[in-house]
């Protein structure tokens, strides 16, 4: 019999958050304690989440979940934006900022998503890595309950949480996530409160849509249900909006007052998926949309593809993309996406932020069904760097739209909004200081703080300002910044 592994105190945190003190291995014995060292950007790691509720749900009493957050982007280490990242994903459970990695190494973690059981008498008896294991996590974790139930050794009291969720103002948007500007419309996801929100471009509400309440439900603009919309795209009188949380796409007939779903099961595909009748076929995470003709185009993020819908025929499949997660150039069939998060068209080519690997990429249209590289990085070759090529630094770019020719670029992680000459690959800053902030003003002067989505009316750049909760308006000619007033 191998030798039982002592777990690692949970030592070198710069920070804990949702707890009122930081939290030890010796503390909690007689807990069960799961690890889930994580990183906020990553859409796997965020998969894991619903995992970890219902683990918390089904043990409530037994079983301690902490998260470790091992920061992959800079902008992810600061304590300030995991504090808002656990307000978006309304996480109730206790979360290290391990920034410098100690805890990471201390459990000899290779990869995001990682998990580690630990049993109440602090001993690891269980690990795994990637998405898709919820049952052998409950199986296991039961397993050492009852044991340890049978020696009397289970501590049922309950752990002293404070939550960061706690005290924290209502807004009339609440991490609006992507806003799409007509000539005389907003459509804004306002995520959080799992709506879709039309207003003037002054900013006066003008509808909801969606009763508030997180689910899948059809109906009238009432009752509907989404969860945590995203991407957005308007085809005549239909909005088309990617259900992200539901990992659905749904139609909402503006004429009718009425939301339906037309692609995904509702639940998310944890296969390599051919595609097929849409409502039949399971989708992952898509996040934003892109109409052109007949065709929407779906940044499949959970997937790394992009897939297209036939909205006539009511089919999807797989468009462009291995589903391997890399940059990677050339066919459709050859190349390689990471976390495609940002849609934009123009003419014949389509342009993708692809956010992990923190560049912008063009996909030459059929015929021609290519994929090349404008600007930005790789992988893990992230930074905030004006230039050209690959010479240009981004950090997890997720929204994209098209002025004069040039594509606009929200950098999230940079908080900054950013142009872009396909022609040249040329590509540098319109207006953000770099610093997360909200401060209207010129150019670089104004302040931004982590911005999802970007459209264009006329010469406005609008923008969903996501962790300051609102919409922000800018100039593309001046990059003069103004804040909508969502009333």
């Amino acid at each position: 019999m191998p030798e039982p592994i002592r777990a690692p105190e949970l030592s070198g945190a710069v920070a804990w958050l949702n707890v009122p003190a930081p939290l030890s291995l010796k503390a909690l014995r007689g807990k069960v304690v799961l690890l889930d060292f994580w990183t906020y950007g990553c859409i796997n790691c965020i998969h894991i989440l619903p995992d970890l509720k219902k683990l918390e749900a089904r043990f409530p009493d037994e079983l301690v979940v902490i998260g470790v957050h091992a920061a992959k982007f800079t902008n992810e280490k600061a304590t300030e934006n995991i504090r808002q990242i656990i307000r978006r994903y309304e996480i109730a459970h206790p979360v290290a900022n391990d920034a410098e990695f100690r805890i990471w190494r201390a459990y000899t973690v290779r990869a995001w998503p990682s998990r580690v059981i630990i049993d109440p008498a602090g001993y690891v008896v269980g690990a795994a890595s990637g998405e898709g294991n919820y049952e052998g996590f409950e199986q296991a974790i039961a397993t050492v309950i009852a044991t340890f139930d049978e020696r009397g050794e289970v501590d049922r009291r309950p752990l002293a949480l404070k939550l960061e969720s706690e005290g924290v103002s209502e807004t009339p948007l609440k991490f609006p996530g992507k806003v799409l500007a007509t000539a005389d419309r907003l459509f804004a996801s306002d995520s959080n409160h799992h709506q879709i929100v039309v207003a003037s471009h002054d900013g006066r509400v003008l509808d909801r849509i969606g009763s508030g309440r997180p689910g899948q439900g059809d109906g009238d603009f009432s009752s509907a249900e989404f969860h945590k919309p995203q991407g957005l795209a308007l085809v005549g009188d239909t909005l088309w909006v990617a259900d992200t949380g539901n990992h659905l796409l749904r139609a909402v007939n503006l004429t009718a007052r009425v939301v339906t779903t037309e692609a995904g099961t509702g639940e998310q595909c944890m296969w390599r998926e051919e595609g097929g009748r849409a409502t039949l076929t399971a989708l992952n995470s898509p996040w934003d949309l892109a109409a052109v003709g007949p065709l929407l185009f779906i940044a499949m993020a959970g997937a790394h593809q992009i897939w297209m819908l036939d909205r006539a025929r009511g089919i999807l499949w797989p468009y462009a993309g291995s589903g391997q997660e890399a940059r990677m150039d050339g066919t459709i069939e050859a190349a390689a996406f990471a976390q495609p998060s940002g849609l934009a068209v123009s003419g014949d080519v389509m342009y993708v932020a692809d956010a992990e690997s923190n560049i912008i990429r063009a996909i030459e249209l059929p015929p021609a069904n290519r994929v090349r590289t404008l600007a930005g990085g790789d992988l893990f070759e992230f930074g905030d760097v004006d230039g050209r090529g690959d010479a240009v630094r981004l950090q997890h770019p997720l929204g994209l739209a098209m002025h004069d020719g040039r594509v606009v670029i929200a950098d999230t992680y940079n908080h900054r909004i950013k142009l872009l000459d396909p022609a040249t690959g040329k590509a540098w800053t319109l207006a953000g200081t770099g610093t997360p902030g909200h401060t209207d003003g010129k150019g670089r002067k104004a302040q931004f703080y982590e911005p999802g989505g970007v459209s264009v009316a006329g010469d406005a750049i609008f923008v969903a300002d996501t962790n300051n909760h609102v919409i922000r308006r800018v100039d593309a000619k001046t990059g003069e910044t103004s804040t909508v007033q969502v009333r």
